[in-house]
């Protein structure tokens, strides 16, 4: 099979002049046929024509490698990725199947430049042409750095590389993560550094650090390494490596991949990078807690060297010994200056002797002492209550007790006094109201039979009998029913 490089408008060019020729060979055997055997000539349908040129065509272009610009491309449901080549000039359609697609190590994006390996073919519905490839390349060192100039300035947008976002290394780890080969010298140069610094235990999670599986193994394992605990059979690393030896920029290109960059950046465990040499940068090193230029240098980042934390050790124990040595020896010297202002213990004793045997003897005569005064305040009691003082006690307190009643005597005769002469007044007051007294003075009193008063002549016509009450007696009155007259309705006068 024909395997050719050619220049894309080149290319075109040669499609263009191969299925011009076969038209006109085409033609010329046609139009000899019709000249020749003009009633027996040959009939072609659609389809016979459509794979007639197919098959020209696929059979002067076999397997080919074309550069050009992606335009378009297009990831169907069915897993096909649709898209167009292009440059200056001209533009070709193209097609990558499902299963060709999950062997690249590059996923299509629009502008990306690239050298497309696969065949030509030709959709017969449509009659066009069109590239079939199996894989394709970034055409070059300056399409790689454009494509990560450009996830550069994404991730700078979405602020993943803000220092505000970056964690703090642990002083002594327990456990380290490595993400790394295992087969490689890298994960032996860790090994090694950590074991001459601090030896601390290891847990290597083996990645493929490049090819077309790398970036996804990659970010898997540092999900992994997040997803673990402390209590796991693996336990959770307090810090994570990520390392890689030294290699070109595609051989890195695993790195500057965005699932690996974002799990980075979601980790909750601190990563350090060391990916290649000091002179190669990743996208990964921007958005990591801390970058190391080599994976040596990492792992002389996450660790101390024990022997000199020791020797710091031992230099602070001195510098904390020399100073509670002075601390102690100021405190002496205060305490015997001070010393010298107190009197001595046995004056102190000698005095708290003397208190001690004035308390005895104020304790053992007290009770005696006490003993003595209230059997005098007793006697004094005693003596106030003879016969004789106490009948003349007596005889003051009759006489107050006679004052007294003589007292309230006259209290209870005035107030006595009072009160009949306010009954006096008030029943004065209630005779000149009374009935028998309005009769005097000539006014009668009107009662029916039962003897109850009628004070308005309607009550009086209610009653045949009634009774008057003069201020000496009653007499008996019969009561006489007024006559009304009705008018005469027939007639009516005018005055």
């Amino acid at each position: 099979m024909l395997t050719l490089t050619i220049k894309f408008e080149w290319f075109i060019l040669l499609c263009k002049i191969y299925f011009f020729n076969f038209l006109v060979q085409f033609n010329f055997e046609y139009t000899a046929m019709q000249s020749n055997k003009k009633d027996n000539a040959s009939e072609y349908s659609v389809s016979e024509l459509s794979n007639a040129i197919k098959s020209q065509i696929e059979e002067h272009f076999g397997y080919v490698r074309v550069r050009g610009e992606i335009l378009q491309p297009k990831i169907a449901a069915s897993g096909h990725c649709y898209m167009r080549l292009k440059d200056e000039n001209s533009a070709i359609d193209a097609i990558i199947w499902r299963g060709s697609m999950n062997k690249l190590s590059h996923q299509p994006e629009e502008g990306m430049e690239i050298i497309a390996s696969g065949r030509i073919t030709t959709y017969p519905l449509r009659s066009t042409y069109q590239i079939i490839i199996d894989s394709f390349e970034l055409a070059g060192e300056g399409a790689l750095l454009k494509l990560l100039e450009d996830r550069k300035k994404m991730f700078l947008t979405e602020g993943l590389f803000e220092e505000g976002l970056k964690q703090d290394l642990p002083l002594i780890p327990e456990v380290i993560g490595v993400i790394t080969s295992e087969t490689g010298a890298v994960i032996k140069d860790i090994l090694h550094r950590v074991k001459e610094r601090f030896p601390s235990r290891i847990v290597l999670w083996p990645v493929s650090v490049q090819g077309k599986t790398a970036s996804e193994e990659i970010s898997n394992a540092i999900r992994g390494f997040n997803s673990l605990s402390k209590n796991s059979k693996i336990p959770s690393p307090d810090i994570i490596i990520v390392a890689r030896g030294g290699g070109s920029l595609e051989d890195l290109w695993a790195f500057n991949e965005e699932n690996v960059v974002r799990a980075v950046s979601k980790s909750s465990i601190p990563i350090i990078s060391a990916i290649g040499h000091e002179t190669d940068t990743t996208l990964i090193d921007y958005v990591s807690d801390k970058r190391a230029p080599t994976p040596t240098a990492a792992a002389e980042m996450a660790l101390p060297v024990r022997l000199d934390l020791l020797d710091q050790l031992k230099q602070s124990e001195l510098i904390l010994t020399r100073s509670i040595t002075q601390k102690l020896l100021s405190y002496k010297n205060n305490i015997k200056g001070l010393s010298r202002g107190l009197p001595k213990l046995s004056f102190i004793i000698d005095q708290k002797q003397l208190q001690l045997d004035s308390f005895y003897e104020r304790i053992s005569l007290g009770p005696k002492r006490l003993l003595d005064h209230k059997k005098n305040e007793l006697s004094h009691v005693s003596s106030n209550f003879e016969k004789n003082n106490f009948d003349v006690a007596l005889n003051v307190y009759k006489e107050q007790l006679n004052n007294i009643n003589k007292t309230l005597t006259f209290l209870n005769i005035q107030n006595f006094k009072m009160v009949e002469n306010n009954l006096y007044n008030l029943s004065k007051r209630l005779i000149s109201v009374s009935p028998e007294k309005v009769l005097m003075r000539g006014y009668a009193i009107i009662k029916n039979n039962n003897d109850e008063v009628l004070t308005d002549s309607v009550s009086a016509q209610k009653y045949k009998n009634i009774k008057i009450q003069f201020k000496d007696s009653e007499i008996p009155v019969s009561t006489v029913q007024k006559k009304v007259k009705h008018e005469d309705k027939r007639q009516k006068s005018l005055l």
